[in-house]
């Protein structure tokens, strides 16, 4: 019988994971997307859209799918989805690998500020200046509703829903970006400050490097922790060889 593998998608390294499992034979590959964004991109092997209904649900899914191997590959603040597929794995006797690409360091030359929380991030910002390019997905704008005296350039594939900070600017566009985007970005919208989630990865990591050039101060808000008991694999290579694969 050929393994079956489902990775909870969402991320460059789940795309990357997806296509070189599809292309092992007697692979089957299912990816599942929560259905954040509208138009996802192409993805290799079976596709899923949706929750499961938390980690019961997820669990029946396992037995009924016959899963073998589940791979947790979302992103590293999705610290629910996480902790459910902890939990419905156990519950399944499924095997599960977390997949998460090792966090950001700072440099030399970075002016960062850490914080727990986008509530603390929103604490922060009228201290570090007035005009601030908000980069933490556009689920987590409501955090900053409240800040009236400040402007928000916000980037996001699809358009945010309510609340929003009163002055917002929202800039449609999908990734990835390049130093020569993101300078452009903070240059005419003229920011003054750069918010952003410790996402990790080099696909999302050039308006850092722009701040940097800049001289532009950084909030970056710390990863959830994994639960308890949890350990992460940092690459697809890691995964692969966990799952007993070789290079394709």
């Amino acid at each position: 019988m050929s393994p079956h593998v489902l990775i909870l998608g969402g991320t460059t390294e789940a795309r990357r994971l997806a296509a070189d499992l599809a292309a092992r034979p007697g692979v089957r590959v299912t990816t599942s997307l929560a259905g954040r964004v509208a138009r996802p991109g192409a993805l290799a092997g079976e596709v899923r859209t949706g929750g499961f209904g938390g980690p019961e649900g997820l669990a029946g899914w396992l037995r009924a799918h016959r899963v073998d191997v589940l791979v947790d590959a979302t992103h590293p603040f999705a610290e629910t989805i996480t902790a459910n597929a902890a939990r419905a794995a156990a519950a399944a006797s499924v095997p599960a690998i977390v997949l998460r690409r090792p966090g950001w360091r700072p440099g030399p030359g970075d002016d960062w500020t850490r914080v727990r929380s986008l509530a603390a991030a929103a604490e922060t910002l009228p201290r570090l200046g007035r005009r601030v390019f908000l980069s933490t997905g556009r689920l987590g704008l409501p955090a900053f509703a409240h800040l009236t005296d400040l402007h928000f350039v916000v980037r996001s594939v699809d358009p945010p829903e309510p609340p929003l900070p009163p002055d917002t600017e929202v800039v449609l566009a999908r990734g990835p970006f390049t130093l020569a985007d993101e300078t452009e970005l903070l240059r005419a919208h003229r920011i003054d400050v750069l918010v952003t989630k410790d996402s990790g990865g080099e696909a999302t990591a050039a308006k850092l490097t722009a701040a940097r050039e800049r001289g532009l101060p950084v909030v970056v808000v710390r990863r959830p922790e994994l639960p308890a008991g949890v350990t992460a694999v940092p690459d697809v290579a890691g995964v692969l060889e966990r799952l007993g694969f070789g290079p394709a």
